[in-house]
C-alpha cells in the first residue's frame, strides 16, 4: 500500500480547485458574544498585540478589545490540553507519522473591507499533517491562507466557550472543535464531559466521536484527558485510532525510532536468554551489533537462537536470513 501524496495548497486553493466557494465570515460582533463575569475585558491597541505576553481568549480589532479569563492558570485547566499532546504522540507512534501540537498559537481572521483583524487562542491546536500547515511565522494560523488545525481543544474549567468563542470557530470555518468540561470544573451546574462539534456545510453539528481521529469516542477522549494514569482502556483506544488513521491514509507501517528501539531491545533480550539457557557464550552488545538484526522478524531470531552452535554461527545465519528477507525469498 503506497502513501498518498500530500497537498500543500491552502484551504482557499483547495476549495477553488473543487469548485466550492470558500467564504468564512468574521462572526458576530463583540457585543453579541456572551463573555460573562468569568472573563475580563481591557483595551489593547493593535500596535501592542504582538508584543503582549498575556494569554488572550479573544481580541477584537474593531474595538481593540482584549478578552482574557479572570481565573489564574491552574492545573485543572492546563492538564487536559497537555495530556492531549501526550495522547496524540502515542497515536502518532502507531500511525507511523507525526502529529503536531501547536498549543495556544494565534488563530487569526484577517482584516477585510468590512472588519478589522480578529484573533482567537485555543487551549490546544492539532495538525495531522503538519508538513502542509504552512503557518505564518512561528505561531500564527490565518484563515484563508493556512490550513486549519484538524482539531482545536477548548477547556472550560471556569468559562463557557459554547456561549461565545464557539460561534467564532463556526463562522471562521474550523472543521472540528472539542470543548472539555473537566471533572474538577468550577461550573458546578454543567455536565462534565467533552463536547465534539463537527463542521457540515456552514454549521457545527454535535457528535459523539471525532472525525479527525476516526473512531475516538467522546467518552474515551474525556476519560483520557481527565485521568492522570494511562489506563488499559485508553491505551487500547489510542492504538485503535492510530491504526485507523494509517489505514485511512494509506500509510505503510513505520514505527518511530523510540518504538523500534524498544522492540529491538526486547527481541535481543529474548535471543540472549535462549542462548544462555543453551550454554552459548555471547559478547555484551550481542545481538544488537550484528548486521541484519533489525531486518528479520522475531520468529526467525528465536529459531536461530535455538539452532545455532555459537555466536559466530548465529551471526552467519542471521546475515543469510537478512539477505533473504531483503530479496523476498523464503528462507530454507
Amino acid at each position: 500500500m503506497s502513501q498518498r501524496p500530500t497537498s500543500r495548497r491552502t484551504p482557499a486553493e483547495e476549495a477553488a480547485a473543487n469548485g466550492a466557494a470558500f467564504r468564512p465570515t468574521p462572526g458576530p460582533p463583540l457585543a453579541e458574544l456572551a463573555f460573562d463575569d468569568a472573563y475580563r475585558r481591557y483595551r489593547l491597541p493593535a500596535s501592542e498585540l504582538r508584543a503582549t505576553e498575556r494569554r488572550l481568549e479573544f481580541w477584537d480589532g474593531d474595538t481593540e478589545t482584549a478578552v482574557e479569563v479572570r481565573e489564574a492558570t491552574s492545573p485543572y485547566h492546563e492538564g487536559p490540553s497537555h495530556r492531549l499532546a501526550q495522547l496524540v504522540e502515542r497515536i502518532a507512534q502507531v500511525r507511523g507519522k507525526p502529529i503536531a501540537c501547536f498549543g495556544t498559537m494565534d488563530l487569526e481572521f484577517p482584516a477585510t473591507a468590512k472588519c478589522a483583524k480578529r484573533v482567537l487562542q485555543a487551549d490546544q491546536s492539532l495538525y495531522l499533517h503538519p508538513e502542509r500547515a504552512n503557518l505564518v511565522g512561528p505561531s500564527a494560523m490565518v484563515v484563508g491562507e493556512n490550513h486549519y488545525p484538524d482539531v482545536v481543544l477548548e477547556v472550560d474549567h471556569s468559562t463557557d466557550v459554547r456561549r461565545n468563542k464557539l460561534a467564532l470557530y463556526e463562522a471562521w470555518g474550523f472543521p472540528e472543535v472539542w470543548v472539555d468540561v473537566p471533572e474538577q470544573s468550577l461550573r458546578r451546574r454543567r455536565s462534565r464531559g467533552i463536547y465534539i462539534y463537527l463542521r457540515k456545510d456552514d454549521a457545527f453539528l454535535p457528535a459523539t466521536a471525532s472525525r479527525a481521529f476516526p473512531g475516538w469516542q467522546a467518552t474515551e477522549i474525556h476519560a483520557a484527558l481527565n485521568d492522570l494514569r494511562l489506563t488499559e482502556r485508553t491505551l487500547r483506544a489510542l492504538e485503535r485510532v492510530g491504526s485507523a488513521l494509517a489505514e485511512r491514509e494509506g500509510i505503510e507501517p513505520n514505527e518511530d525510532l523510540q518504538t523500534r528501539s524498544v522492540r529491538q531491545q526486547a527481541q535481543a533480550e529474548l535471543v540472549r536468554r535462549q542462548l544462555k539457557a543453551r550454554g552459548v557464550a555471547t559478547t555484551p552488545n550481542f545481538p544488537l551489533d550484528q548486521a541484519g538484526f533489525a531486518d528479520v522478524n522475531v520468529e526467525v531470531l528465536a529459531e536461530l537462537a535455538l539452532t545455532c552452535t555459537s555466536q559466530a554461527d548465529f551471526a552467519a545465519r542471521l546475515a543469510s536470513a537478512a539477505k533473504d528477507a531483503a530479496t523476498g525469498r523464503a528462507r530454507p
